[in-house]
């Protein structure tokens, strides 16, 4: 606490809570900016006793939350449900905005095994919260579905790919974004990139890359000083 009063004194704020104007820093200006100290507290206040660190360690959890800070998307889509966790986060960040954003999460139905199926724990972290849709199905095909019979509106969604992490799935995935969602906002987790002999898979980073050298309309803000890494592809509004 120490350390939480002498930032607000230096400031000249009594407090450090995240608000709307959290994410408003020079809008006039050309690169992406939150308040770094009101994200930092809400991470340790809100998110912390709740997701706890895997598999989001806390810098990628102060990228997420940012993303949402300075973006407002109208709609979240989210694959990977898993036990509700980035939803979760998703989640508290919109309720401490006061953005009534559609979140809708998808995860794969049951009877498709994969290794971090959930089965009977899907979604439990989300569970009753109204906010929070749980969908069964492909992610990207179970989202652009839910925007066609969305009423009419300017949507500004913010998809968050953390499905699987092959590069044939994720380049799939960025490609049905762009061409069918050209004003979306994109957060990919797992794209951290290490040379060959560490033996990681770096499909979403290669992904991305090859998304990058065919579009100019993204700017990049990354967290990918290790693994899981993550990586926001957003556009100027």
């Amino acid at each position: 606490m120490k350390i939480i009063n002498w930032i607000n004194k230096i400031r000249g704020k009594k407090t450090l809570e995240l608000n709307r104007s959290s994410g408003e820093l020079n809008r006039i200006c050309g690169e992406f900016e939150v308040d770094n100290w009101a994200v930092s507290r809400f991470v340790m206040d809100r998110l912390l006793p709740v997701v706890g660190i895997h598999p989001f360690p806390l810098n990628e959890q102060m990228l997420m939350v940012a993303a949402v800070c300075r973006l407002q998307p109208t709609h979240i889509f989210e694959w990977g449900t898993n036990i509700g966790k980035s939803a979760r986060l998703f989640y508290e960040t919109c309720t401490a905005l006061g953005m009534a954003t559609e979140i809708h999460s998808i995860d794969l139905p049951d009877d498709i095994e994969h290794a971090e199926h959930p089965h009977a724990k899907r979604g439990y972290l989300v569970r009753g919260m109204a906010q929070v849709k749980l969908h069964l199905g492909d992610g990207l095909d179970t989202s652009l579905e839910i925007l066609r019979n969305s009423p009419e509106m300017k949507a500004r969604p913010l998809f968050f790919v953390d499905g699987d992490h092959g590069y044939t799935s994720v380049q799939r995935e960025l490609a049905g974004i762009v061409e069918h969602v050209p004003q979306a906002h994109i957060l990919l987790h797992d794209t951290f990139y290490q040379s060959d002999e560490s033996g990681y898979n770096t499909g979403p980073y290669r992904a991305i890359a090859e998304l990058l050298r065919d579009c100019d309309q993204y700017r990049v803000v990354s967290q990918n000083i290790g693994l899981p890494g993550m990586t926001l592809l957003w556009q100027s509004q």
